[in-house]
């Protein structure tokens, strides 16, 4: 996932499955990068990674401007409602649906996970420091399916 797809060309390494893999070539089909892997040689060899999340080093990530952060970071944030103080839960994934990506919270109490729109209309501050992100949540959302 990225806004600067030309990224990849400046890569030496990717990791799939926590396994590292030299980049020897990168072009691109339908928009889609197709990445040449250093010992991936045969059409055999490739089928079996098909699928996979291409992942990069935290080192050699973009930097990124003042109030943009990678979806990665927020996994592990706890959310706080920002004005009740009442903790909604833990960031554990996230899903893209076409607008706003929706933040998976684990409510940690076993009830259904809390999907919670990441937009700046409820978002109101990210500490990705202090694994915090405070929302401004619609009234009654808490206690849905809770």
């Amino acid at each position: 996932m990225t806004d600067d797809p030309d990224r990849f060309q400046k890569l030496e390494r990717v990791y799939l499955n926590e396994q590292a893999y030299g980049l020897e070539a990168v072009w691109y089909h339908k928009e889609q990068p197709i990445f040449k892997l250093l010992g991936v040689d045969s059409i055999s060899d490739a089928e079996r990674l098909v699928g996979m999340d291409v992942c990069i080093p935290a080192a050699d990530r973009l930097k990124l401007p003042e109030g943009e952060f990678f979806y990665s970071d927020l996994v592990g944030c706890e959310v706080v409602d920002d004005a009740s103080g009442k903790r909604a839960g833990e960031v554990t994934g996230w899903q893209e649906t076409g607008g706003p990506i929706l933040l998976e919270v684990d409510r940690g109490d076993g009830s259904d996970e809390l999907l919670i729109p990441f937009a700046g209309a409820l978002v109101k501050k990210i500490d990705i420091g202090n694994r915090e992100i405070r929302v401004e949540l619609p009234p009654g959302l808490l206690d849905l399916n809770g």
